[in-house]
């Protein structure tokens, strides 16, 4: 059979053949679909839940939108910046940038602008898709954007494009995407990641299984890397993604998505894991395999999830954005809930090594640091050679790896165990942070003469990022508009929660900051002092909203002006508090609004208005009901997710 599997399907619904064994273009994910597309067109390949793609639908609109990029100029080596809300237009969107040559830029809606703009200019972005609220948002001309409709179509409309038009046919050494991660100077730096090393990630058989009749949750963010597993690896394989549309997701969000599109395969960080497990979440009872990574994994946790729930594939994964998501995983067992959990071994065509200063391979049990080579590796960080050759290095007798700063040991089956970082990286609630990018962010406020930045109960479930600020001489910074103005900066996740004004930094005997003795701060809790207004009364609504965080945060809240993230609190312990107000009060809290009015006065205010909507709208139980009417000939709901095939 003659491959057509990478043909851009710019005119009429033709599909692309599966690509016979061998075939280049057989490495690379767009192949793979079109592949999937010529074997199960009628199959449900993407839902969000008011919109549902099979794969035939999926590979004619996003090769149509392709046939439209290329007319726009988009080929290989085009950047092409990708900020949509999580649906299935961002499946379509990806799969026409690869179809019309170009690599995708993901980006987070939440970002701020500055950041997304630093992003755009540095990843050298001539073009973006994405939601046109959003585009708007992030101040991009016309000229410089394309908005997209709910199926992923242009909305602008379709160019004219020649028929018979030549495929561009990905090259499995090319970029496929560029992740930003938080980098030590200030600035991000954008990991490139080839298509080969995706298309390995998501077809290695010794990895999830995965076939038809799954589906996998996608709700991880377009620019966490994980969300590269959670959209491809069923689409490979021909299964189908299942979209979390809510920007924020809330626990209660997840289990009802879960549920509703009966997900089989999910993916959650560790520090979510933890909170789920805590309260025996349903979410483990509809679930066959559940992926859990980010940071080191709680025992008591994953031993209380398996004996709930036995018949759980419970799986922990490891691996940096640099190796492409995952480089290692470890089927958990109840015997190894006995000690810590380990990270596993390498999947597909992975490799691990753990040497020592030297480079020098270590004796099994013997700690040292773990490098990672083969089939994963992303092509180096874009526009820094010296920070690529400083992570990247051909090793002899190994070949090319990178050096993850992970200390690590191996035993004697193969079995990784992870045993901390051997630099000032952190991870915090999933998020791989770079203090000194914090620090650098802070140091150009004007009333910041020196800070630094550490996380304190670092493993823990309340780990929190904490700043250390020394005041510009004739200043008294107050940390409340200190966060304001980082967060103007940074992303949510670099925000400190805690804050502490110090007349000198501590320091070691050899003169640097004793990062050591500020982790292990054991001063009050943020908020454990009165706040602004703490003597003001509060109403009835109010005393509920200062309860349910009073709950979370752990001490107690009695102010009416109380704002949540001075008081200690992140996003994550956010989202457990609108889960407590739901049971409360009945109303559901958006997250997002949660987020954007963070004190205890503006969120009974929401719910205030959410309640007295809710009565205005109940119907008047004196009325008489309306008889139903008829459907008229030939009418029918068709359900999001219709396509579905016969589950295994």
């Amino acid at each position: 059979m003659t491959s057509t599997a990478a043909h851009t399907p710019a005119t009429g619904d033709a599909l692309p053949e599966a690509a016979p064994a061998g075939a280049p273009e057989a490495a690379t994910v767009p192949a793979l679909i079109a592949g999937q597309a010529a074997l199960r067109p009628r199959a449900l390949a993407v839902t969000d839940g008011s919109t549902a793609l099979t794969y035939r639908e999926l590979v004619t609109t996003a090769g149509r939108l392709a046939a439209d990029l290329a007319a726009r100029g988009v080929g290989p080596g085009t950047a092409v910046g990708l900020l949509c809300a999580r649906a299935t237009r961002q499946a379509v969107a990806q799969l026409a940038v690869w179809w019309a040559g170009g690599h995708v830029v993901p980006l987070d809606p939440a970002y701020p602008r500055p950041r997304l703009t630093g992003m755009l200019d540095d990843a050298g972005v001539r073009l973006t898709l994405g939601d046109k609220a959003l585009l708007a948002d992030a101040g991009l001309p016309a000229d410089r954007s394309l908005a997209l409709t709910e199926s992923g179509r242009a909305a602008a409309g379709t160019v004219e494009t020649a028929e018979g038009a030549d495929p561009v046919h990905p090259d499995p050494a090319g970029v496929a995407l560029v992740y930003y991660t938080s980098g030590s100077t200030g600035q991000p730096k954008g990991v490139q990641v080839p298509h080969s090393a995706v298309a390995d990630l998501v077809t290695a058989p010794d990895g999830i299984a995965l076939g038809p009749g799954d589906r996998v949750l996608l709700h991880s963010p377009a620019a966490f890397d994980a969300a590269t597993f959670e959209l491809w690896a069923p689409l490979v394989r021909g299964a189908a993604v299942a979209v979390s549309p809510a920007e924020r997701p809330t626990p209660e969000e997840l289990a009802r998505d879960i549920e509703r599109f009966g997900v089989t395969t999910a993916f959650l960080t560790t520090a979510l894991f933890h909170q789920l497990a805590a309260r025996r979440s349903r979410i483990f009872g509809v679930l066959r395999t559940l992926i859990v990574g980010g940071e080191a994994l709680s025992v008591e946790h994953a031993d209380a999830v398996l004996r709930a729930f036995p018949w759980l594939d419970l799986v922990n994964a490891y691996g940096p954005t640099e190796a492409t998501t995952y480089t290692t995983l470890h089927r958990i067992r109840p015997a190894d809930c006995t000690g810590p959990i380990p990270i596993g071994r390498p999947f597909g065509g992975a490799r691990t090594f753990v040497l020592d200063e030297e480079r020098r391979p270590v004796a099994d049990g013997t700690r040292g640091e773990l490098w990672i080579g083969g089939a994963r590796l992303a092509l180096g960080y874009l526009g820094r050679p010296e920070l690529t050759a400083e992570r990247f290095a051909d090793l002899p007798g190994l070949g090319r790896a990178y050096r993850t700063g992970d200390r690590a040991a191996r035993r004697p089956d193969g079995t990784l165990e992870f045993h901390g970082r051997l630099d000032d990286q952190v991870k915090v609630r999933g998020f791989r942070i770079e203090p000194g990018e914090v620090e650098h962010a802070l140091r150009s406020l004007p009333e910041v003469a020196e800070t630094a930045v550490v996380v304190r109960r670092a493993g823990h479930e309340d780990a929190a990022l904490a700043a250390y600020v020394v005041p510009a001489e004739g200043t008294r910074p107050v940390p409340e508009a200190l966060r304001r103005q980082l967060a103007e900066r940074l992303p949510a996740h670099l925000v400190p929660t805690a804050w502490t004004v110090l007349d000198a930094l501590p320091l070691t005997g050899s003169g640097k900051v004793d990062r050591r003795a500020l982790a292990s701060d054991d001063r009050p809790a943020p908020g454990a002092a009165a706040g602004p207004g703490a003597g003001a009364a509060l109403t009835p609504i109010q005393q509920v909203v200062a309860a349910a965080w009073s709950r979370a945060l752990e001490h107690e809240v009695t102010a009416p002006e109380a704002d949540f993230f001075a008081e200690g609190g992140h996003s994550l312990l956010a989202m457990w508090v609108v889960d407590d107000l739901r049971e409360d009060l009945g109303v559901d809290l958006p997250l997002g609004d949660f987020l954007d009015h963070p004190t205890v006065a503006g969120q009974a205010a929401l719910i205030e208005r959410a309640l007295l909507a809710a009565e205005s709208a109940a119907p008047d139980a004196s009325a008489e009901p309306a008889e139903p009417a008829e459907p008229a000939d030939g009418d029918a709901v068709r359900p999001a997710a219709h396509h579905q095939e016969p589950t295994r």
